[in-house]
């Protein structure tokens, strides 16, 4: 039983906001239904993404509602506010937080007050000053950007198709991916396979016309999976005609036009950025201790340094890896992040009840990565796989760890049916704007006519 009524404040709802809240609700079901215990969680989106599926979402192997999780589903006994802290000020114990309703109504912020504080923001993508990425560049972070990517791809085989301008065409088949982590190579590797399949559908497009190209800053790529598994993707990618480009970097993509920084240029209209990421700039404007990288300084038990009452964990914190060698911090994954999440829900109950708390440990098993359908590699407890058991692994490794069972189905039936049936390769690129239609009608502007009639 906690001493008194604990107002419990997560901010953020990816791995580490809503495993921390399902913990929470979970440990502390009777006194949330006493009254003794409120748990708020304030998200900028209503629902958690499950990131490493992105590539399949973008591939169309996985509906796109798949995955994500409702927030308000699994939490029923939470408070969900969908909106965005801007600041806190842990020492006033308080909050700054906007939503949709104060920004709709010009309102001034509100102010949330809190006993215990759980900061999971997440990260933000790490962009570099390169000319042009703001206006060309595509992100590849949210659910919103892989269906966005997919459409993208097949417009631009649409308007190869359709063109007899052959620079036109040139710069439509051309894909820069800058980055050659695991959002980069997975997401490279899964477009790919859709786009070689599309062709197919097309009268004049053949899948040696599209040129796919990764650049990597570094002399390696996935350095997640090792050595060895990193060389045979470079390998494999090669092979599929993939231009691999290490110790490489993007210097500009302004004019649709990819320079890099080995003197080559690349017309395209589609450069993917995935090239890392930095913690949420939500943290800056904390009173919270911050290492030289931005992230909060924490203890083995998930507590901020030095700050009662203050809790953190996955990317937005830097935290001690006790199975390393000393002043090593756990990597910011899914894989710390999920477990993380646990042991902090835990602590804050055994805070709560006066309990000693426990040490987060947990030594790294390995990493598994998809380079198309049926083709992948994979490092795990010291064995090393490539293509289809790879393959198979990365699928039953994240099967296993996509939250409820509901979405575990899903996407298991969505593969199951996937292997019955063809490839979808619907460009759906109008929702991005649904009331384009309606606008030009209700304007008053008619369609355009070919025959020039009214």
């Amino acid at each position: 039983m906690v001493k008194e009524r604990a107002r419990i404040l997560v901010v953020g709802g990816g791995y580490v906001g809503m495993y921390t809240a399902l913990r929470l609700q979970r440990r502390l079901r009777q006194e949330l239904r006493r009254g003794e215990a409120e748990i708020t969680v304030v998200t900028p989106e209503p629902y958690m993404t499950y990131q490493p599926f992105l590539p399949e979402a973008a591939a169309g192997s996985i509906s796109p509602r798949h995955v994500v999780v409702p927030l308000r589903r699994v939490l029923p006994h939470c408070r969900v506010v969908v909106g965005e802290a801007r600041s806190v000020r842990h020492a006033e114990r308080t909050a700054t937080v906007t939503t949709l309703a104060t920004e709709e109504q010009g309102a001034p912020p509100e102010e949330l007050s809190y006993d215990e504080l759980v900061l999971a923001p997440g990260s933000v993508s790490r962009t570099l000053p390169v000319p042009g990425l703001a206006d060309h560049g595509i992100g590849f972070k949210t659910v919103e950007e892989a269906i966005g990517l997919r459409n993208h791809v097949i417009e631009q085989m649409d308007i190869a198709s359709s063109t007899r301008d052959p620079a036109i065409r040139d710069a439509a088949l051309t894909f820069v991916f800058v980055g050659g982590g695991y959002a980069g190579v997975e997401a490279l590797g899964e477009l790919e396979d859709m786009a070689r399949y599309a062709a197919r559908y097309y009268h004049n497009l053949t899948p040696d016309d599209l040129k796919w190209i990764l650049v990597e800053a570094s002399d390696r790529i996935l350095p997640e999976v090792g050595e060895e598994m990193g060389r045979y993707t470079v390998t494999e990618l090669r092979r599929r005609n993939v231009q691999v480009l290490l110790g490489t970097r993007l210097e500009s993509c302004a004019d649709r036009v990819a320079v890099l920084s080995d003197g080559q240029r690349f017309p395209t209209r589609t450069v993917v950025w995935t090239a890392g990421v930095r913690p949420h700039p939500i943290l800056a404007a904390t009173d919270l201790p911050r290492t030289e990288r931005g992230r909060l300084r924490c203890t083995a038990e998930l507590t901020v340094e030095g700050h009662a009452h203050a809790w953190a964990a996955g990317d937005a914190a830097a935290v001690p890896d006790v199975t390393a060698a000393p002043g090593t911090d756990c990597a910011p994954n899914a894989q710390h992040a999920v477990r993380q999440a646990r042991v902090l829900g835990d602590n804050i109950v055994r805070s709560l009840r006066g309990e000693p708390l426990r040490t987060y440990s947990h030594k790294y098993v390995g990493s598994v990565a998809s380079l198309g359908l049926h083709k992948g590699v994979a490092h795990v407890y010291g064995r090393k796989l490539k293509g289809y058991p790879a393959w198979f692994m990365h699928r039953a490794y994240h099967l296993s760890r996509v939250p409820t069972f509901n979405r575990k189905a899903r996407v298991l039936a969505e593969w199951a049916l996937a292997g019955l049936f063809k490839r979808e390769i619907v460009s759906l690129g109008s929702l991005e704007h649904p009331r384009a239609e309606f606008e030009l009608a209700a304007g008053g502007k008619p369609p355009y006519d070919p025959k020039g009639s009214s």
